[in-house]
């Protein structure tokens, strides 16, 4: 499925003269293939055969690098020249075959990561299309005439988590099964089987077997926390029924995070208690940003370390992080040489993903082009990091304009917009559709320039220059390190104005400069050593590598006043990032560590707190008992310990009592501990 996207450029010209030239008898269609190859078209091989035969058995067709290639030659990771030129649709056929007969195409890349994408078509109509990653695959397909309007969603792009009270838009790609062009229909959208949305789509033009990628302009606000089911499909087909219901619909999983708590104004308000949670005993190394995973459910924040460019840098997943339980795990990809040679930043997706970018100008450490750019990887711990994953480890994707790479930030599903450190610009890296673990094919990328910003970066290439993107509002704010400023851009502004310059170094959907986009510098004075951004509500706040000092800003007031400073004593701090429950994160480069935050006092005005499921342990407990909360757990919220007759025997605030709360002094027997109104049971015993 990966190179769907690919169709979208097809014009409609060769349906239309397979349409117009078919000379089959009664009982028989005229089929025809079109091969689209990727990068690599030469190490194309591929075989029309009965079906039910395997590769040499009886083959009606032969093509592609007939000379180099043979059926034995999948996977073999060659890739000899000859064949299929690369990027280009190669159209075989027309065969007469009979109507109802089935048939295989035997697909063979001999290096065996991406192969190439094979449409078949019979009168004209689509009737198959085919491609999955590998070196040997044999696809089927039955000798039969489309019914005339067949719409299906094969695949959605809504994100999988979401923000209570944040709009979003349902998206996704639609492909036409059908032999007639789809000009109008109208696309559904039901969460949990009730209808959120039924918006209608017209003025389209999708040919037979060409897809349509979706935005609706109404917008979906999710209301409540908690997981979902969203399923999405068509109707109205050119003013008639689909004909083929059994294709229509697509379905995800969603799940819908509480927002994030504001805590600025308690950090303001009294020197808040900073907590180490991790040093290089926990295999820091030069960390230089954090992420944390959006499933809350799994507790999970990652740090990145910068290592050396050789071995390329690594990742440091933490559980139940800055919790007594707390585990970590470090990993690096068998290809983080090239894939994440000197990373300077990671960023989460809405689906799971992460995305890093690379401070290195040649990711190829050879001297040559600047063929470097961010990496997309995989959040799920099968996958990313494991050994065999694919020819170049388990990365999902990665692009090859944005050398020494500063920073990084997450939009939409695998678009991330990106600081390039080396020609100073802005850069919109849309990865679309991964190319799956360990292998190379980028060509349904988009990529977008946004130049006349002229952002430093530290010629010394340590400090970075981080970006945050605001969700609300479209604007991306960054720091501008080498020129002790931030600045923001507006990207919903602008409009492309020819290609893209420097490179590209293989081949984009699109890469493209633009032009006339907006933005505005929001503070230049004040930042000795401008590192690590991040939002809090209507605060943003920027790290100051320097002295150790967190500065809040106010988005909400004219001029972006600095409305405070949070000194934390601690040269060296890069990334920062507000957790799930409101609370600061940072990791600092200099003493290898990850730092907490925790407010001093409360001042009220943020969201009262409801505790999620929590417990207690050991339990029973003789001398210290500690509490295993919820990330999101306020560092103000009342623990309260009763005994058995409901007497109030011990209460604090959470940041008190998160450490270990010692129950040596009361005597034994039956207790609850409560968290606001949460309570569960234990025992003493001594």
């Amino acid at each position: 499925m990966r190179l769907l996207l690919r169709s979208i450029l097809l014009a409609p010209a060769t349906l239309a003269a397979a349409l117009c030239t078919a000379q089959c008898p009664a009982g028989q269609l005229e089929v025809t293939i079109e091969v689209v190859t990727d990068d690599w078209g030469n190490e194309t091989y591929w075989q029309l055969v009965p079906y039910g035969n395997t590769c040499g058995q009886s083959p009606l067709f032969i093509g592609g690098n007939t000379a180099a290639l043979t059926c034995t030659s999948g996977g073999t990771q060659t890739s000899p020249s000859g064949g299929y030129a690369s990027n280009t649709t190669i159209n075989a056929g027309p065969w007469c075959l009979d109507e109802g007969s089935q048939w295989s195409i035997v697909a063979i890349d001999s290096y065996g990561d991406a192969q190439a994408t094979y449409r078949v078509f019979a009168d004209g109509a689509s009737i198959g299309e085919f491609n999955e990653d590998g070196g040997f695959h044999i696809f089927s397909f039955t000798v039969m005439a489309p019914e005339a309007h067949d719409l299906g969603v094969i695949a959605l792009t809504t994100p999988l988590y979401n923000t209570e009270g944040l709009p979003t838009a349902i998206t996704g790609t639609l492909r036409n099964f059908g032999s007639e062009t789809i000009t109008a229909f109208t696309l559904n959208a039901a969460l949990d089987g009730a209808l959120v949305l039924s918006q209608g789509f017209t003025g389209v033009s999708i040919p037979s077997g060409n897809i349509y990628e979706f935005t609706t302009s109404d917008l979906w606000t999710p209301d409540a926390p908690g997981s979902a089911t969203l399923t999405v499909w068509a109707t109205d087909l050119n003013g008639q029924p689909d004909a083929v219901p059994s294709n229509d619909i697509a379905s995800a999983g969603l799940v819908v995070n509480e927002p994030t708590p504001d805590l600025v104004n308690d950090y303001l308000a009294a020197v808040p208690t900073i907590a180490i949670v991790a040093d290089d005993d926990e295999d820091l190394l030069t960390p230089r940003d954090l992420a944390f995973h959006p499933d809350r459910s799994r507790d999970e924040l990652w740090v990145i370390n910068k290592d050396v460019a050789n071995t390329g840098g690594s990742t440091v997943r933490f559980f139940s992080p800055g919790q007594p339980q707390q585990t970590h795990l470090w990993q690096r990809d068998p290809n983080a040489w090239h894939f994440m040679s000197l990373p300077t930043a990671i960023a989460f997706g809405d689906n799971g993903n992460f995305a890093t970018c690379p401070g290195i100008f040649d990711a190829n450490q050879n001297g040559g082009d600047p063929f470097t750019g961010p990496s997309l990887w995989s959040g799920d711990p099968a996958i990313y990091a494991q050994p065999g994953e694919g020819p170049l480890g388990s990365h999902l994707d990665m692009l090859h304009v944005n050398p020494r790479s500063q920073g990084i930030a997450h939009e939409r599903w695998n678009r991330y917009w990106v600081v390039d450190g080396h020609y100073g610009d802005v850069v919109m890296n849309d990865f679309r559709e991964d190319h799956g673990p360990g292998n190379t094919w980028h060509g349904d990328a988009v990529i977008r320039r946004y130049a006349g910003i002229n952002i430093q970066r530290d010629p010394n290439d340590h400090i970075v220059s981080h970006c945050e993107f605001d969700k609300r509002t479209g604007w991306l704010y960054v720091v501008d390190h080498g020129n002790q400023r931030v600045v923001r851009l507006d990207t919903r502004s602008g409009s492309v104005s020819g290609p893209g310059a420097h490179g590209p170094w293989e081949s984009y959907v699109e890469y493209s400069q633009m032009s006339g986009h907006t933005w505005e510098t929001v503070a230049s004075s004040g930042l000795q050593q401008p590192a690590g951004i991040t939002l809090s509500g209507n605060h943003l706040l920027v790290s100051d590598h320097a002295n150790g000092d967190i500065v809040v800003y106010d988005l909400a007031a004219g001029g972006f006043p600095e409305v405070g400073r949070i000194a934390t004593g601690l040269p060296g701090i890069m990334g920062i990032e507000v957790g799930p429950d409101g609370r600061i994160w940072f990791v600092n480069a200099t003493t290898h560590a990850l730092g907490r935050l925790d407010p001093a006092v409360s001042t009220g005005v943020h969201e009262p707190f409801t505790a999620s499921a929590f417990s207690a342990y050991p339990n029973p407990a003789s001398d210290r008992l500690f509490i295993a909360a919820a990330a999101s757990t306020p560092a103000d919220a009342i623990v309260t310990l009763l005994d058995a007759s409901g007497r109030k025997v011990m209460e604090g605030t959470y940041a008190a009592m998160r450490n270990g709360i010692d129950v040596s002094s009361l005597g034994a027997g039956a207790y609850a501990l409560a968290i606001g109104e949460t309570a569960i049971r234990l025992c003493i015993q001594h």
